[in-house]
């Protein structure tokens, strides 16, 4: 087949502005791209925040979060959640009580377009739970039923005599094809709702697992869609609202103090997220630590945790792996910023006996931190080096987290001042 080599007939002044709308998009774009994170930061008045009205503190900390950071009074979205304080709302009353009346004040006149985060406050619930199984699917849950025996069969056959990429690809298979039955189930369709609630103008979205966070590495901060969302929470009311005073401070003051960086010692493994990878996520945060900011750094490179009490003047902590079993090491500064990587760190969150990392770091006196509210799997964390350089180029506390997680719809949830910024440039 020969090239059609034709020009399009379009007339030559049509072409010039063309050309002229087309140069002009792209000098618009290269400026976007060339101009300082501090031009495109998140602004008080682009920050929602969303508070129970059927609890006086929650409307409280939103009212105090309002004088303390100048977000407009306009800003508070109160909604009708409930005298208890629960941690979970049902995927249901999630939907009408919730997504709806959010959705319908964010795209109201006077919101669309400017809101970027929504913040949501101590007494608003902190899981939303699964969807439950699909209907009319009982024809298709049978038959996947039946493809899984198969599979399980012919797997049976490749471990006598089957090369390893053949029972790697069977294997494959059969994982699929149970992806599918869970997806069906309603299984791993719970998240946690600030997860949920960027993507409340998503319109429909599958709820199986995780959706990508297209926030993810986003030069110019562009989403149409997309929401950044934080949470002032913790065990206590005053530990919930001190998360604001406790980054003013440090703002004013600058953040100072010791970085703790604890790793396994585990080789590095090119695989991304893999356990080798995250490992020296770790060792590599610690070199940066000391290349880009004046903290001291202290590293535990083997499979042993900080030991209690051998943490003075914490400013930052990030490491690994003791679930659900929080070590008393950490005396945090105020401002002091951290995560351990660990499942179910949240479940928790506002119980001050708790042994979870989150509420016990949050009563330690941690200004911000992150966890998960289920089984997040280690890929959804956001990688250590990448978060904690994100704040060191200046980014706040949202910002640096919404570019750095890969999925939303999913387990985690960040506490803290979403306009925190530690190392503001001058």
């Amino acid at each position: 087949m020969k090239k059609d080599t034709r020009k399009p007939n379009i007339p030559v002044g049509k072409t010039l502005i063309v050309n002229k709308y087309l140069i002009t998009s792209l000098l618009s774009l290269l400026a976007l791209l060339l101009l300082d994170s501090a031009v495109l930061a998140l602004e008080p008045d682009e920050i929602l925040i969303i508070a129970n009205g059927n609890r006086s503190e929650s409307l409280a900390i939103a009212q105090y979060y309002c004088a303390k950071r100048g977000v407009p009074a306009e800003n508070i979205l109160t909604l009708r959640l409930g005298t208890k304080l629960n941690y979970t709302i049902s995927r249901a009353n999630y939907e009408k009580q919730m997504a709806e009346p959010i959705r319908e004040r964010l795209l109201s006149l006077g919101s669309s377009g400017h809101i970027k985060c929504l913040l949501t406050t101590y007494g608003v619930p902190v899981k939303v739970g699964g969807r439950g199984p699909l209907e009319g699917q009982v024809d298709k849950l049978k038959q996947l039923r039946g493809l899984v025996e198969q599979e399980k069969h012919e797997l049976e056959q490749l471990k006598k005599n089957g090369s390893a990429k053949q029972k790697g690809n069977a294997n494959r298979k059969l994982a699929l094809l149970q992806s599918k039955i869970n997806s069906i189930l309603g299984k791993e369709t719970g998240a946690s709702v600030d997860s949920e609630l960027s993507m409340v103008l998503f319109g429909n979205y599958e709820l199986y697992r995780w959706r990508p966070n297209i926030l993810k590495n986003n030069l110019v901060d562009f989403s149409f869609n997309s929401l950044m969302v934080c949470r002032l929470d913790g065990p206590q009311i005053l530990i919930a609202k001190g998360l604001v005073n406790k980054a003013i401070i440090a703002e004013k003051t600058g953040l100072t103090g010791i970085a703790y960086i604890d790793s396994r010692g585990i080789a590095e493994d090119r695989k991304r997220y893999s356990f080798g990878y995250y490992d020296q996520s770790l060792r590599d945060l610690a070199a940066f630590t000391r290349l880009r900011t004046k903290l001291t750094v202290r590293e535990e490179r083997t499979e042993k945790l900080f030991a209690a009490g051998a943490c003075p003047r914490t400013a930052i902590y990030c490491g690994w792996y003791s679930l659900k079993k929080y070590i008393d090491a950490f005396d945090f500064v105020d401002g002091a910023i951290g995560y351990h990587i660990s499942s179910w760190e949240a479940v928790n969150l506002r119980d001050p006996n708790s042994s979870q990392w989150c509420p016990a770091m949050l009563k330690d006196g941690i200004t911000a931190t992150l966890g998960a509210v289920a089984e997040p799997y280690l890929h959804s964390f956001p990688e250590p080096k990448a978060f904690f350089m994100e704040l060191y180029n200046g980014r706040c506390l949202v910002e640096a987290y919404y570019r750095t997680k890969p999925f939303n719809s999913w387990q985690l949830v960040l506490i803290g001042d979403p306009l925190y910024r530690p190392f503001k440039k001058p």
